[in-house]
């Protein structure tokens, strides 16, 4: 329990992370960005392909996926 009472402040250092004029984007500063937002990408940019795959079908009169 002590462990869980005694932590280390850790604002300061994420302050002056978040606040650092380095020319990142705000949403890739943190160590762990790249982690969540690369997956995120990549099904954004697998979705929007497949919609204007799909569109682009529909157009053609093909009403399946496939």
């Amino acid at each position: 329990m002590t462990g869980f009472l005694y932590k280390e402040n850790k604002v300061p250092y994420y302050q002056r992370l978040y606040q650092r004029d380095d020319g990142v984007r705000l949403w890739m500063k943190h160590p762990r960005s790249k982690i969540l937002m690369y997956p995120f990408f990549a099904m954004l940019t697998v979705g929007f392909a497949g919609s204007l795959y799909g569109m682009g079908r529909m157009v053609a009169g093909k009403k399946t996926f496939y």
